[in-house]
């Protein structure tokens, strides 16, 4: 052995320190990243991309659209008898606007369409005081009618069928109704719309008496 090794030997047996304890102890480590394939069958093509989907949210309508009636109804023409599908829909936001659409198809939902747009076309504006209306009134149509009165604040609408849904939809919280004559849903709906109508709110009938509101409640 040469003297240089010897020098080397002794002095790391003096010291007590070896080559590996030099070592830095927080020495970073290299890590290799390796990509990982796609099994067969599941690699992408070559230049597609993903397309991204996007919902929009539609605004919703403030109409509200109730179904009364549906009924299959008949022609009698030269070759025979023809079917078709009447539809009653009453429209109405509950803010003072409410309509009755009838219409007729040879399929459910495009009557039920058709009568939509009907009563959209002949919408009107229901004068409410209070949740109420402002004097008893009574409408007709056809062979029936229908008789509305004001309601106190909780006694809520005290009606049926076809005369209910449109005192709902304008807007009306408490009312009394009485329906006389035909039991049709058709002339309920026209009976009941015909006395919203012809109401008289006060604002005009204290113009015409030359008071003001207040004095005209008082």
């Amino acid at each position: 052995m040469d003297l240089e090794n010897k020098d080397e030997v002794t002095l790391q047996e003096a010291t007590g320190d070896t080559v590996e304890d030099k070592a830095p102890a927080h020495a970073p480590v290299e890590v290799q990243e390796t990509e990982e394939r796609p099994a067969r069958g599941q690699r992408k093509g070559r230049g597609k991309k993903q397309k991204i989907e996007t919902t929009e949210e539609k605004p919703q309508s403030e109409w509200i659209e109730r179904v009364v009636q549906i009924r299959r109804v008949t022609k009698v023409v030269k070759g025979g008898k023809k079917l078709s599908f009447r539809a009653i829909v009453i429209v109405g936001n509950k803010k003072g606007q409410v309509g009755v659409g009838c219409a007729k198809a040879a399929e459910v939902i495009i009557a039920i369409q058709k009568a939509i747009a009907d009563g959209r076309k002949n919408l009107i504006t229901v004068p409410i005081f209070k949740t109420t209306i402002p004097h008893p009134i009574t409408g007709r149509s056809g062979a029936g009618a229908v008789m509305l009165r004001p309601a106190a604040q909780g006694t809520g609408i005290i009606a049926g069928g076809a005369v209910r849904l449109v005192l709902e939809l304008a807007g009306i919280e408490n009312i009394l109704s009485k329906s006389l004559g035909s039991k049709s849903p058709l002339n309920a709906a026209n009976a009941t719309l015909d006395a919203l109508q012809n109401l008289t709110p006060f604002t005009e009938v204290a113009k015409k008496r030359g008071l003001t509101m207040a004095e005209l409640l008082n």
